[in-house]
């Protein structure tokens, strides 16, 4: 899986292209505003975008899909059902982060935990990860060790869960069951900052001490 990271908006949330090397069918994951800025790179890299893959529903990670989707024509995926309540929010998000006012949009498609993806011959396998939102999912591609994991999981750090729903407990139970199982090895692509990867995480990360182990 070879990715391509364009930071956008103040909140320097990673939008993510995902392209599949054998077929360069590519996948946009978290445009979370700038369309511009994110379509100037499509052109640029001459990118034959199949569709948008959304790990939540947080406003700084979908602000631009719904526009990128009647630019380009393509169909939003994801994340969970449980997230539709963030869907619902969208024009209160604007408020509460500072955007322009934002009307609500939701998925094409809803996915359900260990639901496969694809992105050409890419096979991506969903997991549920809730606590920081209700229906917050990750994408992870074994193939190349890496998961997409949007505001479950920092380097050194863990997702808010103070916003509407979120819960502290319940995240540290989605990270050790659904991130703290794959190989250590694997790359852990976060909405904010750099990456890092599973091993790391595990026996450094100081919102998980003693949750490892």
């Amino acid at each position: 899986m070879q990715v391509l990271t364009v930071p956008v908006t103040p909140f320097m949330q990673n939008a993510r292209f995902i392209t599949c090397p054998e077929t360069s069918k590519t996948a946009i994951v978290d445009p979370g505003g700038d369309a511009d800025k994110l379509l100037k790179c499509i052109h640029d890299g001459q990118l034959n975008i199949e569709c948008i893959l959304l790990t939540h529903g947080h406003l700084d990670h979908v602000g631009a899909a719904d526009e990128l989707k009647k630019a380009l024509g393509l169909e939003i995926i994801g994340p969970h059902l449980d997230e539709k309540f963030w869907f619902d929010a969208l024009p209160m998000q604007s408020q509460m982060f500072g955007f322009a006012p934002k009307a609500a949009f939701y998925p094409d498609r809803w996915l359900s935990h260990k639901e496969p993806v694809s992105v050409g011959k890419m096979q991506l396998e969903v997991r549920h990860c809730p606590g920081h939102t209700p229906g917050h999912v990750v994408f992870y591609h074994s193939d190349s060790s890496q998961v997409i994991v949007g505001d479950v999981l920092f380097k050194g750090s863990v997702g808010r869960t103070d916003f509407p729903k979120g819960d502290a407990s319940q995240l540290k139970q989605s990270i050790l069951e659904q991130l703290f199982t794959l190989p250590e090895e694997t790359v852990v692509l976060s909405g904010h900052g750099e990456n890092t990867t599973i091993g790391f995480e595990k026996y450094n990360n100081p919102f998980m001490s003693g949750q490892y182990g």
